[in-house]
């Protein structure tokens, strides 16, 4: 029971390729790729902000924050 072997990995990529095809893994990989890229400009600008925001508040100028409504949870007693 031991870690699989190079022979072991080449087999199964070669089953994978026969049942998807070569044109279907591409476009899987360029769509990964893209979620990739646009998940690390997210973040970049995310993280510029020029001053940090207090706790409860709203950052940034989107749309949907100007939509956002703030309501403050009652409890029952």
């Amino acid at each position: 029971m031991g870690s699989f072997s190079i022979w072991h990995w080449l087999i199964v990529l070669l089953i994978v390729v026969m049942v998807f095809g070569t044109k279907k893994l591409k476009n899987i990989g360029s769509d990964l790729g893209g979620a990739v890229k646009g998940f690390k400009d997210g973040m970049k600008e995310g993280g510029s902000a020029d001053e940090p925001a207090a706790p409860g508040q709203v950052t940034g100028g989107s749309a949907s924050a100007k939509n956002t409504i703030d309501v403050e949870a009652k409890t029952k007693s």
